[in-house]
Parts: structure tokens; sequence; C-alpha cells
């Protein structure tokens, strides 16, 4: 999968416009004919207003029959009755394909929104292409719809106002073209404004998200009066443009209904005219101000929904985006699990934000029952080694491979089995902690749960709390201390006993005892024919470890032996003076 936050080729585009036509008109194609046709039929039978009102004054009153008026007004009522269930169909149709479309691309759009922010791309953008989903199954069950496939109908009650005169009907025909000009005047006016109306509100919930998330540091700093005037700030730069769009909206659909109104009491006065002119029946009057409410209506119901419809096409493009992201669905062949060896070559990885490169030309390998720490100064790139190795950051050029096999070759639903990552930062699932652990495993495996909590070192305080493994950790588990957090995170990491497992910075957030812990994990894996790469701050995880790597300024500055490594301490390898001196000591 490929995803930067720079524009795509034309050929990428036109690629994922296909892809998206695909995805997002299959089954309105498969459906296109059933609605045309039931449109066809809800609209002649609008008719039936007009025919009646024009037979209840033209036969029925002349004639003073109740049998005729009783007659006309049951034929009308059936007519009526029918109208209203095509319609409910219809309507029923519609809201049936939202929903297969939501079940076709929201578990797409969902996988891509999680992938999104390894790209570069904030939290709030990536669940926004989820949302989209949301606005395209809305807007299917909403009046605009309908509305759009009522206008191909138009002509039928342009021509029934023709019959009646063809005044009436060129009058009625001048109507519509003026309304089809607002709805033309309001796409221009709203096509560049709402794209900046969206790109104030993808600023606006990414301020708040970041505040929410850091909601601690503002309180105990005393800055939240300055976060939430950087949110009005950015939510008044927001609901200006929103204004502007909806005062635009506002105003058209105004004029539109100041124009239907005139429109139908010039029809009444031209209709008057006429019938005095003996040129026409009065119940002619009538039947024309029906037929012609009904002939604009669909545009009226097009510019009502107008901001409906531009936020459904806005969905629609960063479908399209998103798609063109979209993975090839083809599986890799299941190789056997990895057991023999870890190999890095010429390994370079950018930001995904920037395209900055923070590591180049790394290279080495390891072993099964080997353990490397990586150490160096902040900023050097051992966090995002880790992520290269674990495969969240891809690649620039060079490979990753286990007994051979490249990282990417190795089917998703597989990795579980092969690898095990604990970031720097540990952000639990909502949950419980055994959710957590299995990783919402689809059938509860108890022994590989107890089995990774026990390596983890972890299983004694699970226990000893109220509803043990069943315990909630709570939202991004804050109902878990730091180092709780961390040791949780370890047990996840180990769930299955993965051949490689990667540890960011594990003993950031422990006390003795869970570095302890920790370095007897290492050592299991190690024993059971494991490979570990952990990053480390802190000297006392260098005594599990038998290889040491230093990384600074995007290169592998040294590679080998604790003890070689460790020894150059004095000569061209920054090693920090806290881990060198914990080693030796």
């Amino acid at each position: 999968m490929s995803m930067s936050r720079a524009a795509p080729d034309r050929l990428t585009q036109s690629r994922a416009r296909m892809q998206a036509s695909d995805l997002l008109r299959l089954d309105l194609r498969q459906f296109w004919l059933v609605l045309f046709g039931l449109s066809g039929l809800i609209n002649i039978l609008a008719l039936t207003g007009s025919i009646y009102m024009m037979q209840v004054y033209d036969r029925a009153l002349v004639s003073g029959s109740v049998e005729t008026l009783a007659f006309l007004s049951a034929l009308t009522l059936g007519l009526y009755l029918f109208q209203g269930a095509f319609d409910t169909i219809r309507a029923q149709i519609l809201v049936r394909l939202g929903a297969r479309l939501d079940r076709r691309l929201a578990p797409i759009a969902h996988r891509i929104a999680i992938d999104m922010p390894r790209y570069g791309y904030t939290t709030t953008e990536a669940l926004e292409r989820s949302r989209m989903v949301d606005t395209l199954r809305g807007f299917l069950t909403s009046g605009a719809p309908p509305a759009l496939f009522d206008l191909p109908w138009m002509p039928v009650f342009l021509v029934f106002c023709y019959v009646l005169h063809p005044v009436l009907g060129a009058v009625t025909l001048g109507g519509a073209v003026v309304l089809a000009l607002l709805t033309v005047v309001a796409e221009v006016r709203s096509r560049k404004v709402s794209q900046a109306v969206q790109q104030a509100l993808i600023l606006r919930n990414t301020a708040a998200e970041s505040h929410s998330r850091n909601s601690d540091v503002l309180i105990a700093m005393g800055a939240t009066e300055r976060a939430v005037d950087r949110f009005v700030k950015l939510n008044d730069e927001h609901l200006e443009l929103q204004t502007r769009t909806s005062d635009s909206g506002a105003t058209i659909s105004s004029i539109s209904r100041m124009l239907r109104l005139i429109l139908q009491s010039a029809l009444l006065g031209l209709g008057a005219m006429l019938v005095i002119g003996g040129e026409m029946s009065a119940g002619s009057i009538i039947a024309v101000s029906v037929a012609s409410a009904r002939a604009l209506a669909p545009i009226d119901q097009v510019l009502g929904n107008w901001r409906g419809i531009l936020a459904a096409r806005q969905a629609y493009a960063q479908l399209v985006e998103t798609l063109a992201a979209a993975p090839a669905k083809t599986r890799p062949v299941d190789l056997p699990l990895p057991k023999d060896s870890l190999k890095v070559e010429n390994l370079t990885v950018a930001s995904p934000a920037t395209g900055r490169v923070l590591l180049s030309d790394v290279s080495f390998e390891l072993k099964a029952g080997q353990a490397l720490a990586v150490l160096g100064p902040s900023g050097g790139g051992k966090s995002t080694l880790i992520r290269a190795l674990a495969g969240v950051w891809p690649p620039l050029r060079g490979s990753v491979r286990l007994d051979g096999v490249n990282l990417s070759q190795i089917a998703q639903d597989r990795l579980a089995q092969v690898l095990g990552y604990l970031p720097q930062d540990v952000n639990l699932f909502d949950g419980t902690i055994v959710e957590n652990i299995d990783r919402f495993a689809e059938q509860r495996d108890s022994q590989a749960i107890y089995a990774a909590a026990t390596v983890a070192g972890v299983h004694a305080m699970i226990v000893a709390m109220p509803d043990g493994y069943d315990t909630q950790v709570g939202t991004r588990g804050t109902a878990m201390s730091a180092g709780q957090r961390q040791r949780i995170g370890l047990a996840r990491a180990l769930y299955g006993a993965p051949f490689l497992v990667l540890l960011d910075e594990p003993n950031a957030s422990l006390d003795a005892a869970g570095e302890k812990a920790l370095n007897e994990t290492i050592r299991t894996i190690r024993d059971r024919g494991g490979i570990v790469v952990v990053v480390a701050h802190r000297s006392n995880v260098l005594s599990a470890v038998d290889l040491v790597a230093v990384v600074q300024n995007g290169k592998l500055a040294a590679f080998g032996t604790k003890e070689s490594v460790l020894a150059n301490r004095s000569g061209e390898v920054a090693v920090p003076a806290a881990i060198g001196g914990g080693a030796r000591a």
C-alpha cells in the first residue's frame, strides 16, 4: 500500500476514480432501471391531482352528479395509494443501497484510516475518511436522490401544461430554466468555499483532539485558557466560512421559493385571462397550478438539499482518494513461520509527514536466540528503526527479512504469530485487559493469554485487580497507571510467542521490580529461540542482551557484542554515559 500527502499523478487519479466508481456505483447500476422506472410511475401518478381537479370543476360541478364526484374521488384515492406505495418502495431501496454501500466501503475506509497516521496524517484526518461513508449513506436516505430521480421526468408536467395551453406551458418552461440557472449559480459559488469549509473543520477538530489528549499537561501548566483561545480562533474561521456557505445557499433557496410563488400566481392570473377569453376551461386553472408546482418541485428540492449534495460530492472525492490507497486484495503464500534469522539490508526510512530521510543504509543480521539493544542520542533514529522493523513505517529503500522472506510478503493475519511490538507511547485498546492481550481474538485462547502475561511478569498484578483479566482499562488505558499500561502492552506484544519482539523503551515507566521482570522476559524470549530488539535509555536492560547497536544522526554508528561496542565509548561512538557506566557497573 502506498499513501503520501503528495497529490497523486493523473494515472493514479484515473485508476482511483475507476475503482471508486466500481465500488460506489455497483449497486446503483443494478437498481438504476428499477429506480428510474419507479420514478416514472410516481411522476405520472403525480398528475392525478391535476386531472382530478379538472374533472371535478369541468364535469362533476357542471353536471351536479354526486355519483360522478364519488367515482372520481374513489379513483383518485386509489391512484394516490399506488403513488404512495411506489414512493415508499423507492425510499426503501435507497435506504438499503446506503446500507449495502456502508457494508462494502466502511471496512475499507476504516482499514485505511488505521494506516493513515503512519503516513503522516493526523488522527482527525484519518477518522474523517471513515465519516465520509456515513455522509454518503446519509445522502442516499435524504430527500436529494428522489429529487434527482424526478428531474428527468419534468417534461411530463411541462407537456401537460402545454397541452392545457401553449402559453402556460411556455411560462412554466421559463420558470424551470430560471430555477436551473439558480442551481448552476449555487454550484459555482459553493465549489471553492465548500472545500475551504471542510479543511477548516479538520483543523478545528485536530486542535480539539490534541487538546483533549493533552488535557493533563494543559491543566497542570495553566495553559487551558490559551488552548481554548486557539480553539476559538480556529472555530471562528470555520464558522465564518460555514456562514458564507449557508448564506449563499439560503439566499438562493429563498429566491427559488419566491420565484415559485410568483410563477404559480402568474399562471393563475394567465389561466383566468384565458378562461375569460374562452380559450380554456375553469378546471384547467387549478390543474395547471398543481402540475407546474410538481414540475418545478425537483429543482426546488435539489436547491434545498444543496448542502447535502455538496457534502456527498466531497465525501465521494475523498473516498476516491482513500480507495486509491487501498491495497490490492492479494494474499501472499503462507510460508513456514520464521525461526532462524532477522536480516536488515540497506534500510533507508523517510518521515511520512515531511519526506525527510531519518534513517539511512542500515544493515545488520540477528540469529535466533539473540537480543539487540539499540542505543544512541534522542532523535538519532532509534524509534524510526523499530517502526521500520515492525512494518509500521515502510522503507524508502532496502528490506527487512525474516528467514530471507521480506516482511511485506507476510500476510497480515500471520504477523501476530511472527512479530510482537511495544511502541514508545503505549496506548491500550478500549476494552478489557484480556481483549488487549489477545488483540480482540475471535476465540479466546486462555492458555496463550496466561503464557503471555506470565512471561511479561504481569499475571500477579492482573489477578490482584477486582475483575482480574476482565478489568476495563478505560479510554486509551487511562484507568491504568503508566507502568501498568507498559506491562500490559508488553504482554500484548508477547501474545502467541512471536519470533521477533520489538520493544521501544519498554522500561521507561517501570519501577525496579518491573525492570527485573523485563530482563527476565528478554531472557525467556532468547531461551525459546526468539529474537529481541530493544531501544533503551537506561542501563539495566543491557544485562539481558548480547548485542548492542548505536544509532545516531540516522546512521548505524556501531554494531557488535555488548562488550566490544561499550569498550569504544571513549572513541568515535557516542554512547550515553548512564548506559555505559551502568553496563560496566
